[in-house]
């Protein structure tokens, strides 16, 4: 962490204070627990697991698609932590899949579950294809895997939503939009809690991620200079969804405080920084063919080929925020840690229309980007959703 944090313009660790407040608290209830850590081998996933772990758990039960992930994630907690009395154990499977319902029909005994498992790319919703799973994993796992839980008995269910399902302006920020309701709906039957949180720098398919890619296969470093973000750490996005698992009441949303100690900072403000951390300077190109050529022979001379462009891609937000001027919250009970307070609203019948609109289409086996963009205005009449043509497969 200490060397990411002066890469997003940051000195000190943003829940430092609130988690050795807690602490103690914290270290009691997990210790006399079993978890199960759905999407456990992403970048979120592995930091949630990582301080559940440390904190000795009865039972700690991780599931992911990524089979390849989760060989890391256990070399990573084997070598910084070691081992614990409780079970620990791991599972490459598809949550989607039978394979998944008859493990849990076998273990699923769980006190909180985790569900970090998500399509979290803009770059999804270019193709209907790719878009309809993108429903499937943030909406319809998400509601499976919560009545899971319910009827096996758990005490409490977490998942993690977006800051861009404030006010979304892009389809996979609607999809946690829609999830969030479908989430209150549920909240009916057991307690649920979330988190909404900024860009985890560095986690594994993000742009800051693919510096470190291009550095590694000398590869120009390209971003958007007129984008700016929030930026947490990989052990901050963990620490923030296990305080909002264990202490989070029905139906509340935690988020990160804006203060002097979270601010905006451009892709290419990091880029500059993360070079000059490499010991290289940055070298502004005006060209994609420019960068790749330039790429074969600056490095030697301590300078790496940059292209910093403005963003003109489908789904791109000009601004982030956690909440909107609507949702009731509670700013005091955390230093650093805000909270979305629900009320159980939502429309059944516009959830059973979702759900039959994208059940009918899957049974024809055909349908459009346009059809589920229809159906989402329906959910949020107020989507932003811009479409521009332009997707970042079409950039370098």
């Amino acid at each position: 962490m200490n060397n990411v944090l002066p890469l997003i313009g940051r000195t000190q660790a943003l829940f430092e204070r609130d988690i050795d407040v807690h602490n103690s608290e914290l270290e009691k209830i997990v210790s006399n627990s079993k978890f199960l850590v759905l999407g456990g081998a992403g970048s979120i996933g592995q930091a949630v697991t990582k301080e559940i772990f440390k904190r000795n758990p009865k039972k700690l039960h991780v599931v992911d698609i990524s089979e390849n992930n989760m060989v890391e994630l256990v070399r990573d907690i084997r070598s910084s932590f070691g081992y614990i009395d409780g079970d620990f154990q791991t599972f490459a499977l598809d949550i989607g899949s039978i394979e998944y319902d008859a493990f849990i029909k076998a273990d699923g005994q769980f006190d909180y579950v985790l569900n970090l498992s998500a399509l979290k790319h803009v770059r999804s919703e270019k193709d209907p294809f790719t878009l309809m799973r993108m429903i499937d994993v943030n909406v319809f796992n998400t509601e499976k895997t919560i009545q899971q839980s319910i009827n096996a008995g758990s005490k409490k269910y977490f998942c993690v939503s977006t800051d861009k399902a404030a006010n979304p302006v892009n389809m996979m920020g609607a999809s946690k939009r829609i999830m969030e309701m479908f989430l209150m709906r549920k909240s009916e039957q057991i307690t649920i809690s979330t988190a909404r949180f900024a860009n985890v720098a560095f986690s594994d398919g993000s742009l800051l991620h693919g510096f470190n890619q291009r550095i590694q296969k000398r590869q120009p470093i390209v971003a958007p200079n007129d984008i700016k973000r929030y930026f947490v750490t990989p052990q901050e996005s963990g620490e923030l969804c296990l305080m909002s698992c264990i202490f989070g009441e029905n139906r509340d949303i935690f988020f990160p405080k804006l203060s002097e100690a979270l601010h905006l900072i451009s892709f290419a403000d990091i880029a500059v920084k993360y070079l000059e951390q490499l010991g290289y300077e940055p070298h502004l190109c005006e060209t994609e063919e420019e960068a790749r050529q330039l790429a074969k022979t600056l490095p030697e001379q301590g300078k790496w080929p940059c292209l910093f462009t403005a963003s003109d891609t489908t789904g791109e937000k000009d601004f982030e925020e956690f909440f909107t001027d609507k949702e009731q919250l509670n700013m005091s009970q955390f230093e650093n840690l805000g909270i979305i307070k629900n009320e159980p609203f939502y429309d059944r019948e516009l959830l059973t229309l979702f759900e039959d609109s994208i059940s009918s289409m899957k049974s024809q086996r055909v349908w459009t980007k346009e059809q589920i963009v229809k159906l989402f205005f329906t959910m949020i009449p107020d989507f932003g959703h811009k479409e521009t043509g332009k997707y970042l497969d079409s950039k370098m």
